[in-house]
């Protein structure tokens, strides 16, 4: 039996563990004869699938998008596939023997012993985190649906909000709460010296005259780099600038770190990110590894960038298997896209964004992510649906 392990349930590991699952193996088997059986083991720290590029409006209301449309079970959408072939391991990747090639996991519940895990071919796809569990789950998704439902609460009583970070994460939090609660005096620190870095300056100074349209004051090269709590249920924000503030609410949409550190460290870049020695097929640090996603040294983040590396990935693994049996059959190189696209709602009615190097109309923004923060997509990506075509 070849085990093939998948670590990581987020948007990469579900759609590479589901494509491998459904034209990978089968083609696999089909090539060498039914000689080599395959079995896929997807490793995932929780339970639920997060569809997390909807929080910064999942964290405004309940009333907006209901929390049971953000987290889905992951092991629903497995349901579809022989025991024989696949296997949901819930637990939390806390080291890998590279020798033995084994993956130790705890349970993130800690109602059972950590077990050892084998690999013959390994793809890492465990993402990255951030400071706030709103952005992403810490373990258990329980502890992202407690920090939601507490913001959800708190929000219509605060008088002033600050925000940190001038991200997506960051303005589109900035626009939601500025709509919903007008008479908030909210404050959106970018940290930087313009909104949204990634993308031409015109287009973040866009979204700039949004947010004040809007009521949010933006203020620029100003980082929080401390906080807690003060008096009451406010929150005191310690300032690069060596002053302070305090705020009714205080949301965290800085920064992401890369979800590595059980990975020995001749794996990994000086950041923490999974060496890929080839970009255009994935290969990982040694042979049999493969790495997708935020957590690997290749990518630009976001979720374009992992679904367009999905299929180079699985054809990449089928060669490497396949070998003289995969016949004419070649891997698929991944091209990345390297021009600018970026879409970002300020508010539910629009937004400011560019697709393809392309600068994008509100409405545009609204038709694609901006009505519903594309929660429509989070089944698909649970049930393979995304993937059902080779």
């Amino acid at each position: 039996m070849h085990q093939i392990v998948v670590i990581g349930a987020s948007y990469a590991g579900l759609g590479t563990a589901h494509y491998l699952l459904k034209h990978t193996i089968p083609a696999l088997e089909n090539a060498n004869n039914g000689s080599t059986k395959y079995k896929l083991v997807l490793i995932s720290a929780t339970t639920h699938f997060y569809h997390k590029v909807g929080a910064p409006r999942f964290l405004a209301s309940a009333d907006l998008i209901p929390l049971s449309k953000a987290f889905l079970p992951i092991a629903d959408g497995f349901k579809q596939y022989d025991p024989d072939h696949f296997e949901l391991i819930i637990g939390e990747a806390q080291s890998l023997h590279d020798t033995e090639k084994t993956v130790i996991v705890s349970d993130t519940y800690g109602s059972s012993e950590a077990r050892t895990v084998a690999y013959s071919t390994l793809v890492l796809a465990t993402g990255s985190s951030s400071d706030s569990p709103l952005w992403s789950i810490p373990g258990s998704h329980e502890k992202t649906i407690a920090a939601l439902e507490n913001m959800q609460s708190t929000l219509p009583k605060a008088k002033t909000i600050i925000i940190a970070g001038g991200g997506p994460a960051g303005t589109e939090t900035a626009g939601e709460l500025a709509t919903l609660f007008p008479r908030a005096d909210i404050t959106l620190l970018s940290g930087t010296d313009r909104l949204l870095t990634r993308i031409r300056p015109v287009i973040g100074a866009a979204a700039e005259s949004k947010l004040a349209a809007l009521g949010v004051k933006t203020v620029h090269h100003l980082k929080v780099v401390g906080s807690e709590a003060s008096a009451g249920s406010q929150t005191t924000v310690q300032l690069s600038d060596g002053t302070s503030r305090t705020a009714d609410v205080y949301i965290n949409a800085t920064g992401i770190r890369p979800n590595s550190g059980f990975l020995p460290r001749t794996w990994l870049t000086e950041k923490g990110y999974v060496i890929t020695r080839d970009k255009t097929s994935l290969r990982g640090p040694v042979e049999g590894v493969y790495a997708i996603g935020d957590v690997a040294g290749y990518s630009l983040g976001g979720a374009l960038d992992i679904f367009d590396a999905v299929r180079p990935l699985c054809s990449t693994v089928f060669v490497d298997l396949a070998g003289p049996n995969a016949g004419n059959r070649k891997a698929q190189a991944f091209k990345q896209s390297v021009t600018e696209t970026q879409i970002v709602p300020v508010g539910p009615k629009g937004g400011v964004g560019s697709v393809y190097g392309w600068r994008v109309p509100s409405i545009f923004v609204w038709m694609l992510k901006s009505r519903d923060f594309m929660v429509g997509m989070a089944p698909e990506m649970v049930n393979g649906g995304k993937f059902a075509k080779a």
